[in-house]
């Protein structure tokens, strides 16, 4: 028989004990963030261990960002910026049009899959909502402001029939960003012309006719479609 690769097995240091469970009181959210821990004297109480080991696991909390450690004040629990998309993407006031383009991009990744994976999870109130956005998007003629608002309704409608809350909340930040970057020259260019106004009411409409036929291809295609159009609307405008 051959040996058995044996490891040695190092035990665990009081403070690594201590840490361990103070991180998951942070994940469970027994406490929050911007609150503050009890002082060294009193954890060393509730943990049963001298204070010097309360010390070091509270500086490894702080070296991996957890918490942090106001002199004179005590030990705070960090606020953690789980929300990924809007530490990528730029703020608004300096994006750059080549930043417009990438952001694009991304919505042609993502909201077509979106579009996909909504088609097969929208449910009859989710239709409904939508069939009430392109109501309002058909009224909305000449009116840029009005127009643009249905748009924003209209795509987070359809992300939010997905029932995936992290894609919806990603999508949420780059459709915020996209809007906010080109509000001004979307309600000029699209909303307020008659001819742009019913092509994009009629893609939306072909968007909203494949999710209630719940055909994942079609709504993947109609929506690639739909935000084609308007990147290559927007910068041959724009350029």
């Amino acid at each position: 028989m051959e040996a058995l690769a044996i490891r040695h097995v190092r035990p665990k240091k009081v403070s690594e004990i201590v840490a361990e469970q103070l991180t998951e009181m942070i994940k469970s959210g027994e406490v929050g963030p911007g609150d503050r821990l009890a002082s060294v004297q009193q954890l060393a109480e509730d943990f049963n261990v001298g204070r010097s080991a309360i010390r070091e696991a509270l500086s490894a909390l702080k070296a991996v960002g957890l918490v942090e450690i106001r002199q004179g004040e005590g030990t705070f629990v960090k606020r953690i910026h789980h929300d990924i998309a809007s530490l990528v993407i730029p703020s608004v006031e300096f994006m750059k049009q080549e930043d417009v383009r990438q952001l694009f991009e991304i919505r042609k990744i993502v909201e077509t899959g979106a579009a996909s994976l909504a088609a097969l999870n929208r449910s009859n109130e989710d239709l409904l909502k939508i069939e009430a956005i392109l109501h309002e998007m058909k009224r909305a003629e000449g009116d840029g402001e009005l127009g643009e608002k249905a748009d924003v309704e209209f795509h987070l409608a359809v992300v939010s029939a997905t029932k995936n809350q992290m894609l919806n909340q990603f999508l949420e930040v780059v459709s915020d960003t996209m809007h906010v970057a080109l509000r001004e020259a979307r309600k000029v260019f699209f909303y307020s012309e008659p001819e742009r106004l019913t092509q994009l009411y009629n893609e939306h409409w072909h968007i909203y006719e494949a999710l209630k036929n719940q055909d994942a291809d079609r709504a993947y295609q109609m929506m690639m479609i739909h935000i084609s159009g308007v990147e290559k609307a927007m910068f041959d405008t724009r350029s």
